[in-house]
């Protein structure tokens, strides 16, 4: 009963406009995207899951709203200066991951567990409109997709990640690239567009490059 009535009073706000506004900003200063100091402090750590043994660095910026989800599983480490915006969307990370110095996740995100995320990668499942030309796009509504990365992905340093986009089970993503389209497990990408250069053959028990 209680979990009804919340969900209950949740959807009377959303259907209120002038209630929604006056909610959002209760929980965060207009234009801004980082919640007020009293809820990182005082609501956050209720309504998100963070797991045994988990680490996040002191300088790592948390645009996180209770109202998403935002849960870490255990031994996972979020390192410096690493930015996670759960505004528009879930992000989940599962156990025994990293997440590397200066990477931007944007949810809908959802990362398995045993996946290396390595320095200043980008995870974005938003997307700006901007099809009306007389307006600017950051005044547009905006869309999203959920990322999907799954167990044991290794994403190299400074590649992007866009909307929409699942990256199968024990891939990699070589330095740099830009991944627009689903990765197959058991895989190797590379380049802008990421294009497959190897795949694990299970017949042959190699990393083969494709024909």
């Amino acid at each position: 009963m209680k979990n009804f009535n919340l969900l209950s009073l949740a959807e009377k706000i959303k259907s209120n406009p002038r209630t929604k506004a006056f909610f959002l900003w209760l929980i965060m200063p207009k234009g801004e995207a980082t919640p007020r100091w009293w809820v990182s402090f005082f609501i956050n750590p209720f309504v998100h899951k963070r797991g045994r043994r988990s680490i996040i660095r002191r300088s790592a910026r948390l645009d996180v709203l209770p109202f998403r989800k935002f849960n870490i599983g255990k031994s996972t480490t979020i390192e410096d200066f690493t930015c996670i915006n759960n505004g528009m969307g879930d992000v989940i990370i599962g156990d025994d991951c990293t997440i590397g110095i200066g990477s931007v996740i944007i949810a809908p995100v959802t990362i398995g567990s045993d996946v290396m995320l390595a320095q200043h990668v980008c995870l974005s499942g938003l997307n700006h409109g901007y099809e009306d030309i007389h307006t600017p796009p950051n005044r547009q509504k905006c869309t999203t997709a959920e990322i999907i990365i799954e167990d044991e992905c290794w994403i190299g340093a400074n590649s992007v990640v866009v909307a929409g986009v699942t990256i199968g089970k024990h891939s990699v993503v070589a330095g740099g690239s830009v991944v627009v389209r689903d990765v197959p497990p058991f895989s190797i990408v590379a380049g802008n567009p990421a294009k497959l250069i190897r795949r694990y053959n299970t017949s042959t028990q190699e990393w083969e490059r494709p024909e």
